[in-house]
């Protein structure tokens, strides 16, 4: 297969391998490695391709399937903070980021650049799915994401993983089993009105500094996260009384960037310098259910903040209120 046939063949199937590679391993720096490697192992092995057995597709998921599978012998799952122990209930607790926990990472939405792609691709990156998938033994997240989201056959994805179709049904189940209600979480598009509606209120309250109206617009059972710091609250009083801390910290006068990740509408937090400015401080992910705030998940890695090619530093953010746009899309 000669190179400029090669690349363009394999290269529009790129972006959903990014994909299946980042809900196999939870970090999108590791799924661009593997997505690389798959990419290498194809071209030394295009001499062997036979498309009268394979798609190209169903080949490039066959590499990556093996490539991930490797990637991930012997690796601890990647979780979030509430996954590792019960809520904290003091919001003067330290921040005390454990850099040595390897974390889950959101996903950007516009690394998905295909409209038709991210469609897809949408609901199987909601956040909370993938954090529930790293539970799963390896196998059988492969099989759940292949058969469920990808909706190759058993027969097919008997043929990706060299086992039989009865195998695959049977892990399926597992799948199924082990993810529970992650699956079937009701979550709100955030191309839903009123779930854009809810997120610019709580941008307006945020920016504005007004504790009273941004909880408001929580859940009775709120959950606030924040890696890489190990802590999380739940209910409104703990998440209120960790925002007003964090106010009493870093000032109000605060910029909020519309951002959006693992089909969730999120944004990139800018809080004010002295002088004048803002410098980038966290990117927040939020979960909407029934027109409220279910869940924030706010990320403080400098490598989620390079995955999303984020300014470290903005100057002349508009004034609050007035550059609330769309949190389903990324900014121009």
């Amino acid at each position: 297969m000669p190179i400029a046939d090669f690349a363009a063949r394999t290269e529009p199937h790129r972006p959903e391998l990014l994909a299946y590679c980042y809900r196999m391993l939870g970090s999108v720096h590791e799924a661009e490695d593997l997505v690389q490697e798959t990419m290498l192992r194809a071209w030394r092995a295009r001499g062997r391709y036979d498309e009268r057995k394979a798609s190209i597709r169903t080949w490039l998921y066959r590499i990556a399937t093996n490539v991930c599978l490797t990637a991930l012998e012997g690796r601890a799952r990647r979780p979030l903070p509430s996954g590792l122990g019960p809520p904290s209930t003091d919001p003067g607790t330290p921040l005390r980021p454990a850099f040595d926990v390897p974390w889950l990472q959101p996903f950007p939405d516009a690394r998905l650049d295909d409209p038709a792609t991210r469609a897809v691709h949408r609901d199987s990156m909601r956040l909370a799915l993938v954090a529930a998938m790293q539970l799963l033994p390896p196998r059988q997240r492969a099989v759940w994401v292949l058969r469920e989201v990808l909706e190759f056959s058993a027969a097919e994805v008997a043929g990706l993983l060299g086992t039989s179709a009865a195998a695959v049904n049977s892990a399926l189940q597992r799948a199924r089993a082990g993810l529970g209600g992650a699956v079937l979480d009701d979550i709100t598009r955030p191309t839903d009105p009123a779930a854009r509606r809810t997120v610019e209120a709580y941008v307006r309250a945020f920016e504005a500094g007004d504790v009273g109206a941004l909880v408001e617009l929580l859940t009775d059972d709120a959950v606030l996260e924040m890696p890489p710091v190990p802590l999380w609250y739940r209910g409104r009083d703990d998440y209120a009384a960790f925002i007003r801390r964090v106010f009493a910290m870093r000032g109000t006068g605060w910029r909020m960037v519309p951002i959006a990740a693992n089909g969730q509408p999120a944004v990139a937090a800018y809080a004010p310098e002295p002088g004048s400015g803002h410098r980038l401080h966290t990117v927040q992910l939020f979960t909407v259910t029934g027109g409220k705030i279910a869940r924030t998940v706010v990320f403080g890695d400098p490598a989620v903040f390079a995955a999303f090619g984020l300014p470290p530093v903005r100057q002349g953010l508009p004034a609050p209120t007035t550059h609330i746009a769309k949190y389903c899309d990324p900014p121009p």
